[in-house]
């Protein structure tokens, strides 16, 4: 399958959208993580709508809401807008709670279409990823960093895996099973 010049343009709107915005653990610029997710979606077989709004996922979330939302929608059809809007737990800053979010997301997550599921599963496996380095390299001190701490960031991660396997098989979804059960071994082996 090939890519229209689309893709150049979610990612520059990406770039544009998420510029100045660092990743929390690491501190690199915040696209990597959104090429990363895009990476992973397109590598399990993804459209190209799936690679736009991997590329766009946060963007309602962290970026503008509803506005930015319904610019996505106008520029990228209601396809990728509907997974952006699908990737999304709040539109507004500040967030509700954490767990009340999460819990929300969860639910809603779990009968989602498969192509949805696709782009969370990638999503949720490049943030186990990068959890797990930063352990790795900083110890403990991380779980500072998450609004749910150790043990409901940890619950989070294998609640995801639980609700995505529901009428779902995937390569991604193994992968994510098997970053998050490395994410908990890791966890346990810091105590």
């Amino acid at each position: 399958m090939d890519y229209s010049p689309r893709i150049i343009d979610a990612f520059a709107y990406a770039l544009e959208l998420h510029d100045g915005q660092a990743r929390k653990l690491s501190g690199v610029p915040y696209v990597t993580h959104l090429m990363a997710v895009a990476a992973i979606v397109g590598e399990h077989g993804g459209d190209e709508d799936q690679v736009i709004a991997a590329l766009l996922h946060d963007a309602a979330e962290d970026q503008g809401g509803l506005e930015t939302l319904a610019a996505i929608r106008k520029r990228f059809g209601d396809t990728v807008a509907g997974y952006v809007e699908g990737c999304t737990d709040s539109y507004t800053i500040p967030k509700p709670p954490w767990r009340a979010r999460k819990e929300a997301f969860i639910e809603r997550i779990e009968d989602a279409e498969p192509q949805l599921k696709l782009i969370v599963a990638a999503d949720k496996l490049h943030n186990a990823r990068a959890t797990i380095t930063a352990l790795r390299e900083k110890g403990n001190a991380i779980w500072r960093e998450f609004r749910g701490g150790r043990e409901d960031t940890l619950w989070y991660y294998a609640e995801l895996v639980r609700v995505l396997a529901k009428g779902w098989s995937h390569p991604a979804l193994r992968d994510l099973a098997d970053a998050v059960d490395a994410l908990h071994r890791r966890a346990e082996a810091l105590g």
